[in-house]
């Protein structure tokens, strides 16, 4: 059975900074597109970071670009996902996604790329 869990979540101030990871079993992913996603309350899902098996190609919502840095460690099977100088809107539970087959004719942050989800982690940044 694949699972993904996602850990490093809580609640911080303003300004800090957060890693979170999420651990894949199941599987190997280790060729395969992974990202992280997030939902805050009272909307939808969204894009925050994927990469792609090699390392070589990142993508980042204009949100986070310069404050987030999305990385991987395919002997691990796990994804991380660096969060500095945390705002408070980016309080949100944050989702990793992992890729089953490939679909390079979706963007990375589609979520329709995504096979694989973990079940979430809480993150709470208080201003």
């Amino acid at each position: 059975q694949v699972q993904l869990v996602e850990s490093g979540g809580g609640l911080v101030q303003a300004g800090v900074s957060l890693r979170l990871s999420c651990a894949a079993s199941g599987r190997t992913f280790s060729r395969n597109v992974m990202g992280w996603f997030r939902q805050a309350p009272g909307k939808g899902r969204e894009f925050v970071a994927a990469i792609n098996w090699s390392s070589s190609i990142t993508d980042y919502a204009d949100s986070v670009k310069g404050r987030f840095t999305i990385s991987r460690d395919n002997a691990k099977n796990t994804m991380y996902l660096q969060m500095n100088s945390l705002k408070a809107e980016d309080t949100a539970v944050y989702y990793c996604a992992a890729e089953g087959s490939e679909r390079t004719w979706l963007t990375l942050g589609s979520p329709g790329r995504y096979d694989y989800w973990g079940q979430g982690t809480q993150v709470t940044v208080s201003s």
